[in-house]
């Protein structure tokens, strides 16, 4: 992949390492934690995923051990919504699930394009996706005593799934990186908001047949 492609991968993995470390931080706000708690899931929600690919990849150490910009951007969200809880939490829920939804179409993508990157399979690069735009979501919910939303809430990490196979097959038929991870980040984006308009959920066995 091109150096032009990877830098517009690049400013999507940070793009949404904010908006995922916004979500963290007004989950631990939600929860009664204090200011270093707050920073703590902040730093888990947006990179947890990301660090956990890394591991799964052979790619040690982590990014967002390495780079700097990472962490500083993660601790900067968590402080700036600390601070600013007041009018974050007047944000309309259609904006914060529009936001949630780009984020996670983001990261699927940028966790897809670094696990080709290394020559990963393309079946497992479609797991390396998902896990980049779920991982952290699940290691906050954890943390908080929570079953992780993606267990139970409508479809999302099915987006992510299919987000990052879009761009894994795209990819595969020859089309242009930066064009195959548009069409899969969009493909992930589409599927997580028709799916909040419709209410659209995975079959639970308490909906089968006894």
């Amino acid at each position: 992949m091109g150096k032009k492609t990877d830098m517009v991968l690049s400013v999507a993995d940070m793009a949404g390492t904010v908006l995922f470390a916004v979500e963290g931080a007004m989950a631990a706000l939600r929860g009664g934690l204090d200011l270093f708690g707050v920073m703590v899931l902040s730093f888990a929600t947006a990179l947890g995923g990301g660090v956990l690919r890394d591991l799964l990849i052979g790619a040690a150490p982590p990014t967002a051990l390495r780079d700097w910009r990472y962490p500083a951007m993660a601790f900067a969200a968590g402080a700036a919504t600390f601070t600013g809880h007041a009018l974050v939490g007047q944000v309309p829920v259609g904006l914060m699930t529009t936001l949630d939804a780009a984020g996670l179409s983001l990261f699927a993508v940028a966790g897809t394009e670094k696990a080709l990157n290394r020559d990963i399979p393309p079946f497992s690069a479609v797991l390396m996706g998902t896990i980049t735009g779920v991982g952290g979501g699940t290691l906050r919910d954890i943390m908080l005593a929570q079953v992780p939303a993606i267990l139970r809430v409508d479809v999302y990490a099915t987006a992510a799934l299919l987000g990052a196979a879009v761009m894994t097959a795209a990819i595969r038929l020859g089309v242009a990186p930066r064009y195959a991870a548009l069409a899969g980040g969009g493909a992930c984006f589409a599927l997580r908001m028709v799916s909040v308009w419709r209410h659209w959920a995975l079959p639970t066995a308490m909906g089968l047949p006894g």
